[in-house]
């Protein structure tokens, strides 16, 4: 294993759970309408996983003789909840592709496989969610999380 390939990544990946930080916060903000509070805490619950992993890949960035970055990417926002879950989709999309390539990385390293694996996991049942909240929503309907047919 390459530890300067390894903690290039992981850099990298910790500037994204800085973006989600931020991203999903501020989509917690500016949630507007009768599923606000619903989706208000759903995004502020993420923010809160986004940071998590933050400090679990700070830790190891720095263990493994790093420094981690304190720097995020650029946030996307909007008004439109509909965009805001098509954002926050490919979010974890993202995230999922960025653990997955760290994977790569950390062959041979059982341990670092394990620990970037049980994060991959939750990354993996965002971009689940996501999917689930999207699917079959259009233009209002995507603020309604009942389906209207069963």
């Amino acid at each position: 294993m390459n530890n300067q390939a390894i903690i290039e990544q992981l850099n990298e990946i910790l500037k994204h759970e800085w973006t989600g930080v931020a991203q999903y916060s501020q989509a917690s903000f500016i949630a507007e309408g009768p599923w606000r509070e619903v989706y208000a805490a759903k995004f502020i619950a993420d923010a809160k996983e986004s940071f998590g992993h933050a400090q679990l890949v700070g830790d190891k960035i720095a263990a493994l003789g790093g420094v981690p970055v304190a720097t995020r990417n650029e946030i996307k926002q909007s008004r439109d909840l509909n965009e805001v879950l098509q954002f926050s989709l490919a979010f974890e999309a993202k995230a999922v592709e960025m653990y997955e390539k760290a994977l790569e990385l950390a062959e041979g390293n059982r341990p670092l496989v394990i620990f970037l694996e049980d994060i991959l996991i939750q990354e993996q049942e965002g971009v689940d969610e996501y999917t689930k909240l999207l699917r079959n929503s259009t233009g209002a309907s995507a603020a309604n999380p009942v389906s209207q047919t069963a």
